[in-house]
């Protein structure tokens, strides 16, 4: 595991080499700043490459980064992070059974507030009604932890608040518009690329945390995934990057976390409404005809819209209906 809040030394080489980009730092002076041998700075040198770090070597001159890493590092992360909370506070692991259950073990703990997990690989990754979620290399799986004084009401909007901040970011670094699929999917060409999983605490009607659980199908092999989870309801797998192409998930997270403070601020000053127009622009829910199976039944209408709760709004038969949780298919 690394964090953002215990220096490394492979922070501090690769803050180093970058600040002297595209020159190169020669050992003495790596060895001298940081207080480490000569063969001390080699032996890092060789596990920052390992890190996918390329760096340059060339005796009696030094080393010299020429590309950086793609791995979601947490030095990487909070390099140019724009948030004051989300993301402050980051762990790293290149493999974990789930990174919602590790946020839920931070969250006994005080001083934790916007903490983020992420990792490489989940073993035991799960969704809602804990499905099972496929986290295979190459996508992006992260929990965000969140203790906000709002009433348990407001629990129902981080799907709606979590999947536009998402939509957003991808957008703006990638060009890539989705669709926002009610109540917590995003999808291209009715694909899912990407799922919101929400865990939350509640005492005397107000929340304790949040934990809002984010699986981005960013680089993967689609076909791996949908065989991995062929036994259960779902319709469809895409990637968001193909595997000929080059993208950094690393400027994607930072935008995520910037736009998600940005949408959670809305929150707390009550400002639903834009959000609500934003969520509702994107979707691919409002104004299909949809069934929607609930944990007491099976309703049927036309989507018409969604509430400051972040329900959906059904309409049958003059009759209009609230549904805060289920899951919907389209009929054509």
């Amino acid at each position: 595991m690394y964090t953002s809040f215990d220096e490394t030394t492979f922070d501090k080489i690769i803050t180093l080499l970058k600040s002297h980009q595209p020159e190169f730092v020669s050992g003495e002076k790596l060895s001298h700043t940081l207080s480490l041998s000569r063969a001390a700075v080699w032996k890092n040198i060789k596990k920052l490459r390992l890190l996918g770090y390329k760096i340059e070597s060339k005796p009696k001159i030094g080393y010299r980064l020429q590309t950086h890493t793609n791995l979601l590092l947490p030095w990487e992360i909070s390099d140019g992070l724009q948030t004051d909370i989300i993301g402050r506070k980051i762990y790293y692991f290149d493999k974990i059974d789930s990174t919602q259950n590790f946020a839920l073990e931070l969250a006994q703990k005080p001083h934790e507030n916007g903490s983020l997990v992420i990792a490489e690989r989940q073993t035991h990754g799960r969704g809602r009604l804990n499905r099972r979620w496929a986290s295979p290399k190459g996508g992006i799986w992260i929990s965000i932890l969140l203790k906000p004084n709002f009433e348990s009401s407001y629990t129902s909007l981080f799907p709606m608040v979590t999947s536009l901040a998402l939509a957003v970011s991808i957008e703006k670094t990638l060009k890539i518009k989705t669709e926002l699929k009610w109540p917590n999917d995003l999808t291209i060409k009715g694909k899912k690329i990407a799922g919101i999983l929400i865990d939350a605490s509640i005492e005397s009607n107000k929340i304790d945390y949040i934990i809002i659980g984010i699986g981005i199908n960013f680089k993967i092999k689609p076909e791996i995934v949908t065989k991995s989870i062929k036994s259960q309801r779902n319709y469809g797998i895409t990637t968001l990057i193909k595997k000929d192409q080059n993208a950094n998930p690393i400027e994607l997270v930072q935008q995520f976390l910037f736009e998600l403070e940005q949408s959670y601020n809305r929150v707390v000053s009550d400002s639903i409404g834009q959000i609500r127009k934003e969520w509702s622009k994107r979707s691919s829910t409002i104004g299909k005809n949809i069934t929607a199976t609930t944990t007491t039944g099976i309703l049927k209408g036309k989507a018409i819209g969604i509430d400051k709760t972040g329900a959906l709004l059904l309409s049958n038969k003059g009759k209009v209906q609230r549904l805060l949780a289920g899951d919907i298919t389209y009929k054509n």
